[in-house]
């Protein structure tokens, strides 16, 4: 499950940002999932809560702000919402369609203490 990877990474950015910024406490981590990223939810939050226990984020929330896929048809140029990699074009049902969103996870920000 690489989604543990991922949360203890979080993680430790929020350890290196405690330890730049002098904050003692983190109340919540908001985080943003791309629909293309390969990040299950589900288990992202899962590993969250296990991950943050005995830390400064224990019992944090965890606000998960999800974006949706994008891709440009290269047959037809339509730009437009993308549900998976490998899905034909809405517009035409050519391929390939070039990934030009959803596919980040970023930690956007931190309410601390």
């Amino acid at each position: 499950m690489h989604e543990m990877s991922l949360v203890e990474g979080v993680r430790q950015l929020i350890d290196d940002a405690a330890g730049r910024e002098g904050f003692s406490r983190v109340r919540s981590v908001r985080v943003e999932i791309g629909q293309l990223a390969g990040v299950e939810r589900e288990a992202f939050e899962f590993c969250f809560e296990l991950a943050m226990k005995g830390g400064i984020a224990d019992g944090a929330r965890l606000d998960i702000v999800a974006t949706p896929g994008r891709g440009r048809c290269l047959a037809c140029g339509d730009e437009g919402a993308l549900a998976a990699v490998f899905d034909a074009c809405a517009s035409c049902g050519g391929y390939p369609v070039e990934v030009t969103g959803g596919t980040a996870m970023r930690v956007i920000d931190l309410e601390v203490e």
